[in-house]
């Protein structure tokens, strides 16, 4: 597969979009208000909104630079929307109607014609023809004014420099004061007929399609509740994606909230908006021939998590992950915690059903956390509790995961597992899915300094066929190119009895726009190496952030480009052959040489043909000449004359690093040529760390050591190692003839180097 990070310069097909299209407006409020935005025909939206606060507020956003689409699909940035006219028809319920004081209002932002920054606030109920719930509004952004009172108070717009412009939405009982609304209230605004007119009503958007391809994509409701279903979906379709998405419902964005006297904290049931957003995105889905996987996990934001139901450590801390605001985990052994968990599962299973999807559901990253200080988080009332309960014993303390001293320590790990696997079977049996699936996250789990955690965070409970599906993900392993983690990772699918047909793989994820560069390389190559039965990016909105694009190379799966076996030795001994670079040498007309060398390293070739001693010799090799198919699969060649490395330098530690790659130096200091060895004999490796023979390790593919824990910083790690050279026939066609070769006349077999690194 190949990849590259695309920007809007490579747009290769653009079209024509309507300004004001309803499929790229967004909706955006602080907490405790929820809103989302979904698309009701071409010219179509509603807002579904969920206040719970007298001063509560949210906006309906129109934004002149496209901020959310991937670069190959947004739009063009145009500020200027002079010569245009937005009409639509309003309609609304639980929103403060528009002939009142606090009635929507559209707050422009932007700059003046002397390019001064500032704001105008156009009462919508001035351009309204109707009744304040059921009207037409019509707007002529050259005749626009700001003001409650016209012509008294207009503030006359100017169009020509706009950033955006938003709909302020407020719940019917209003008071601008913070304090709950005796009943939370629900509210809905329908913009319909929505026609924008005029010489720049119409912008450019990119309108390319990158050919399907065989990795499926991720998305999260955290980062995509600001935008409609329909825009979502418009990119992962462009961008080749198709089949499957594995959508994660979130920890912030779907719960009711209700007010507890102290705080809003989650409430029976999924919120009415987000409940409208999904079950749109899962029937737009179907219609375009994707199946949803719908993943619930144990998170929670913690602002809204009721402080009975978190997991705690030793000193009854909260489990805070690192985001901000952070979110925190469920504990297992809470059963009203657990008890709302199901009922959200079933929630968005009847979401699913509800629309004719089949109902796929996954258990995502269950897990005891283990917070900073390595600090374990199995410490809340209900687990103290029912590990008493359970085995007449206080829970040990642990406060370092790291350090398991006793049995006792080890035995509540244990009893943690057990609970950990129940609920999230039960969960599992809550949703009554169709196919059940657990995502297991590797690098919380799986570190070589908390060896014993996995009693806690891989149960056994969760071994086939207790799900139909084991997805796991090792994203901090592939970003950090932790190559034992990764195959630690792989290893998780084999213990718990699931064979390939029945794992997927989560590749990712580009933390940051920053780290992008370097991250997306790792990726790719993970994805692409993935033998699961699906393999998954992490997620969209990174995927969107930094233009990642990838693509299937016509025929780079049709066959194997290696057969990983040796050109029989016999023939191989009296082969002739050496290392060849590509060199340009230029003459000038003076005498003197200018030359470029093309090539950092040498490319070998050889003939085998001189090896051939006898009639055997000849069928021997068309034989494996026939087996290799020509020139169509490399194979391993013995070089007689090069074929060891004794104490090469392979690199120095810096506490991170895990993968040392086999190289064989040719030459002293900075004229020294390193050469990549990709094909060592696997018996003959022999690695040292300062000197020492080391352990912990293992050879992994093309040539690559891998150790389980990083090598310290400063250390030399070296090695020793047997090798062949990975080769290929040079020609599809071998001239042979029994009356020449008994005359003297030898065969040429000509091979040629592959490189692999």
């Amino acid at each position: 597969m190949g990849h590259w990070l695309a920007t809007t310069a490579d747009q290769q097909r653009r079209d024509w979009l309507k300004r004001f299209d309803a499929r790229f407006w967004t909706v955006d409020f602080p907490r405790p208000v929820i809103a989302a935005v979904t698309t009701t025909g071409p010219r179509a939206l509603r807002v579904d909104l969920a206040f719970l606060k007298a001063d509560d507020l949210a906006g309906l956003i129109w934004a002149s630079e496209d901020r959310w689409d991937h670069a190959l699909t947004a739009y063009a940035t145009d500020r200027d929307y002079r010569g245009c006219s937005l009409a639509f028809r309003w309609r609304s319920s639980g929103v403060m109607a528009l002939d009142a004081v606090n009635g929507p209002v559209l707050t422009i932002e932007g700059r003046d014609a002397a390019g001064t920054a500032r704001n105008w606030y156009v009462r919508l109920w001035n351009y309204a023809t109707g009744a304040p719930d059921d009207c037409t509004i019509a707007l002529d952004f050259d005749s626009l004014s700001g003001g409650f009172v016209l012509p008294g108070e207009a503030d006359p717009v100017w169009a020509g420099d706009i950033d955006r412009m938003f709909v302020s939405m407020v719940p019917a009982g209003f008071t601008g004061i913070d304090v709950p609304l005796g009943v939370p209230q629900a509210g809905w605004v329908e913009l319909s007929e929505m026609r924008c007119e005029g010489p720049r009503s119409c912008l450019e958007i990119g309108d390319t399609f990158v050919p399907p391809h065989r990795l499926r994509i991720a998305t999260g409701y955290d980062d995509s509740y600001n935008i409609t279903p329909a825009r979502l979906l418009r990119g992962i379709l462009h961008c080749g994606y198709g089949a499957v998405i594995n959508h994660y419902v979130g920890m912030s964005h779907f719960p009711a909230l209700a007010w507890d006297g102290a705080a809003y904290t989650a409430a029976a049931g999924i919120c009415a908006p987000a409940a409208a957003w999904h079950a749109s995105f899962l029937r737009e889905a179907k219609a375009l021939g994707f199946e949803v996987i719908l993943s619930l996990s144990f998170e929670l934001l913690d602002q809204h998590c009721p402080a009975a139901w978190k997991q705690r450590d030793a000193d009854a801390a909260p489990a805070l992950t690192g985001y901000t605001p952070p979110s925190t985990l469920l504990s297992p052994c809470s059963p009203v915690a657990m008890a709302w968990l199901q009922g959200i599962a079933a929630g968005f299973a009847a979401l699913a059903r509800a629309v004719g999807q089949r109902v796929r559901f996954q258990v995502g990253e269950p897990w005891w956390w283990v917070s900073q200080g390595n600090r374990l988080c199995a410490y809340d009332a209900a687990t103290l509790a029912a590990y008493t309960a359970a085995t007449g014993l206080a829970a040990p303390e642990i406060r370092d995961v790291r350090s398991m001293t006793t049995s006792a320590k080890r035995d509540f790990l244990d009893w943690l597992g057990v609970r950990l696997g129940a609920a999230t079977l039960a969960l599992r049996d809550a949703a009554a899915a169709d196919e059940t699936l657990l995502l297991f996250y590797a690098p919380q789990v799986l570190r070589p300094d908390r060896p014993d955690l996995i009693r806690a965070n891989l149960p056994a409970a969760w071994t086939r066929p207790a799900f139909d599906v084991l997805q796991l993900e090792d994203y901090e392993f592939v970003t950090r190119g932790d190559f034992a983690g990764q195959g630690r990772t792989r290893a998780v699918g084999a213990a718990l009895g699931y064979p390939l047909a029945a794992q997927h793989y989560f590749a990712g994820y580009a933390e940051t726009a920053a780290t992008a560069a370097a991250d997306w390389p790792r990726i790719a190559e993970a994805a692409a190496g993935a033998d699961a039965a699906e393999t998954f990016v992490w997620a969209w909105p990174q995927v969107a952030r930094d233009g990642f694009t990838t693509f299937d190379i016509l025929g780079d799966e049709t066959m194997p480009a290696f057969h990983d076996v040796r050109f029989p030795l016999e023939l191989g001994y009296g082969a002739t052959g050496g290392p060849q670079f590509s060199t340009q040498v230029v003459t000038t007309g003076s005498g003197y040489e200018q030359r470029n060398s093309g090539w950092a390293d040498a490319r070998l070739h050889y003939d085998a043909g001189v090896g051939v001693r006898s009639e055997a010799d000849l069928a021997t090799l068309i034989a494996f000449f026939r087996a290799r198919r020509g020139q169509a699969h490399g194979f391993r060649f013995n070089d007689p004359l090069d074929h060891a490395g004794v104490a090469e330098a392979l690199g120095s530690g810096d506490g991170v690093r895990t993968r040392f790659e086999l190289v064989r130096t040719y030459g002293l200091g900075e004229d020294a040529q390193l050469r990549r060895i990709t094909r060592p004999l696997p018996g003959s490796v022999r690695v040292l760390v300062d000197g020492v023979p080391a352990t912990g390790w293992s050879l992994g593919v093309l040539g690559a050591v891998d150790f389980i824990t990083a090598p310290v910083s400063g250390a030399t790690v070296t090695a020793s190692f047997d090798f062949d050279v990975p080769v290929r026939f040079a020609e599809d066609r071998i001239d042979v003839g029994l009356a020449a070769w008994r005359a003297g006349d030898l065969p040429s077999v000509p091979l040629v180097e592959v490189r692999e690194a």
